[in-house]
């Protein structure tokens, strides 16, 4: 890969044709429309917040340095940014007053209403620019490198580099916009950010039946001309989620949805039973783990193990072993009641604490509380087999 130093291009020049899309959240052309601000394989810009747009500006006012830009040529006269579209669509929005900043009085400023002087130090920087020609497999192999404002491309962007192309734009366009009014209803099953592609990486992971074939996914379907199959089956499994709880709740937020899909949903459910279920759950002050109360109610209420319902304390599992030894000796039987009515050796023996296990005596799964006057102490053995009944 070839590269050559630039340093005449100003803050203005760059600003000449300068569009951003409110809608898709991207700065998408500059230097006077020779310049592609983000290409398909950039991350989305995430620098939207208030503080890291504003420290651009700061930075531009205060003199300090911006740090190296690389430019992609993709052919004479048209460019493409490879490494800075951060710190660009930044400044660019500021110059077309698309946010403020405050000034040393602590009162906002939009670019327009800057002192002339100031409207002169933004402009007039001069950037430091590499402009670089190479085949796509070295500019992309380039980009996976990059990590600006330590802020690492996470596992999505760079396998959107990887792939770019007309597949991986109209997925970004369906699962990477902001402005999508499907995101509130998604965002109560899916956790992350849109403009992090956390929303298409979901996508993908369900599609493809794990996140560790994403990779594969994208390789086959790249040079598709639609995304049909991947929206239809993201939608397949919102609708049936949304179909199955009728109540969203917290703990909904971020499950595995796609394989719990994968698993379930040939199976039928009355959405009014499964929700009286789901609050009965919830009121319950001895499950620990309620997100695992969704999976719970689909397999049938069986795998007890995904609530961590909640064990006895040791003050109580010391007094239920002090008791039922102090028993067992009198009657010259064990200690644990299911080896004292057997025939073999063990019906007599004394088991220490720590060979045994607190259970349930009437199971929590029948209504059996974890109290006191329902725990009993069974050795290990017994206890584990009564566990696997």
């Amino acid at each position: 890969m070839e590269s050559r130093l630039i340093t005449e291009i100003t803050v203005e020049a760059i600003c000449k044709g300068f569009i951003y899309s409110q809608r898709e959240g991207k700065g998408l052309f500059g230097l006077s429309g020779t310049l592609t601000i983000q290409p398909e394989y950039q991350r989305n810009y995430i620098y939207a917040d208030g503080k890291k747009d504003v420290a651009v500006i700061d930075s531009i006012l205060k003199e300090y340095p911006l740090g190296l830009i690389y430019f992609n040529k993709i052919s004479d006269g048209k460019l493409e940014v490879l490494d800075g579209q951060q710190r660009i669509t930044s400044f660019g929005r500021f110059v077309n007053n698309k946010f403020a900043i405050k000034d040393e009085n602590g009162m906002e400023q939009y670019f327009s209403g800057l002192a002339k002087d100031k409207q002169n130090r933004i402009l007039e920087t001069k950037l430091t620019i590499y402009e670089c020609e190479g085949t796509e497999t070295e500019i992309k192999e380039w980009f996976k490198t990059i990590n600006i404002a330590g802020v690492a491309l996470n596992n999505q962007e760079l396998l959107n580099a990887i792939y770019s192309g007309e597949f991986v734009t109209l997925a970004k366009e369906e699962f990477s916009n902001s402005q999508n009014s499907n995101i509130q209803k998604w965002s109560a099953y899916i956790s992350g950010t849109v403009n992090r592609q956390e929303f298409l990486e979901r996508a993908l992971e369900w599609v493809s039946k794990g996140k560790s074939n994403i990779d594969g996914y994208l390789s086959l379907h790249r040079k598709d001309k639609n995304i049909d199959e991947l929206k239809n089956y993201f939608t397949s499994v919102i609708d049936w989620v949304s179909a199955v709880f009728i109540d969203v709740e917290n703990e909904m937020k971020g499950l595995e949805w796609g394989k719990l899909y994968e698993s379930y949903h040939k199976t039928p459910y009355n959405p009014t039973t499964v929700s009286e279920e789901v609050q009965k759950l919830y009121a319950d002050p001895y499950i620990k783990f309620r997100k695992g109360i969704f999976e719970f109610v689909l397999g049938g209420s069986i795998d007890t193990k995904l609530l961590q319902v909640r064990v006895f304390d040791d003050a109580t599992k010391k007094s239920k072993y002090k008791g039922q030894t102090i028993r067992a000796k009198e009657k010259e039987i064990s200690n644990c009641p299911l080896c004292a009515m057997g025939n073999n050796s063990n019906n007599k023996r004394i088991w220490k604490q720590s060979e045994m296990d607190a259970d349930h005596v009437t199971a929590w799964s029948k209504g059996g509380a974890t109290n006191k006057s329902n725990c009993e102490m069974l050795c290990k053995t017994h206890n584990r087999a009564k566990g696997n009944k």
